[in-house]
């Protein structure tokens, strides 16, 4: 194959004549591959430009600059607005530092007529280090523990009994009877006790009389 017909005399070079366009198409299909149709977005403002109308635009020339358009800036003046550009010029400051975690500014702020514009270009690296913030503050706050803390009453927390309580186990109910005179309010029934001891027992109670 011809290398160099220009040279003197003319250049040639004996290979796989196969193999050479398949490594050129290749070649090319590499460099289409990494050829990227970036576009001109424009996106439009008034120096009296809402909130909600502010965020929306801003989020869609955010949405542009994150998909690798650049996005031009265009500030609108009708009237006597011309001769106040510094509303303009606060108004694209504002947006150039709401997009400056995706995008930067390519050409700065200037005064075309009746109207000013900016132009912003993607930036690879700030949208690199906002996704690598985001990914730690995910990190972080995933590892995060939330500690249990017991109630009072739950099963597995031994509740105290109250002050003067005999001892509860194997079923019996504590006693909360005040000390007191046999026969009265508060006090001990005569025959209780035994009462109890022979239910305990299973066997019958005598009767008397």
């Amino acid at each position: 194959m011809e290398v160099a017909p220009q040279a003197n005399p003319p250049v040639c070079r004996i290979m796989d004549y196969g193999k050479f366009k398949f490594d050129a198409a290749q070649r090319a299909k590499e460099s289409r591959r990494r050829s990227s149709n970036v576009s001109i977005k424009e996106m439009k403002y008034r120096p009296k430009i809402g909130p909600g109308d502010f965020e929306t635009k801003t989020r869609q020339v955010s949405r542009f600059l994150g998909d690798g358009h650049k996005v031009k800036v265009t500030i609108m003046f009708r009237g006597r607005e011309v001769f106040h550009p510094e509303l303009g010029r606060k108004i694209l400051d504002r947006i150039a530092e709401e997009v400056s975690t995706v995008g930067k500014v390519e050409a700065s702020a200037r005064l075309d007529g009746r109207n000013m514009t900016m132009v912003l270009a993607p930036d690879k690296r700030a949208q690199q280090l906002a996704a690598r913030a985001a990914e730690e503050q995910d990190g972080k706050a995933g590892d995060g523990a939330v500690a249990v803390v017991p109630l009072a009453g739950d099963s597995q927390t031994p509740v105290p009994p109250p002050v003067g309580a005999g001892p509860v186990g194997n079923g019996a109910v504590p006693s909360h009877t005040a000390p007191g005179r046999s026969g009265e309010a508060g006090g001990s029934v005569p025959g209780a006790a035994e009462g109890a001891a022979t239910a305990t027992d299973g066997a019958p109670m005598p009767r008397t009389g």
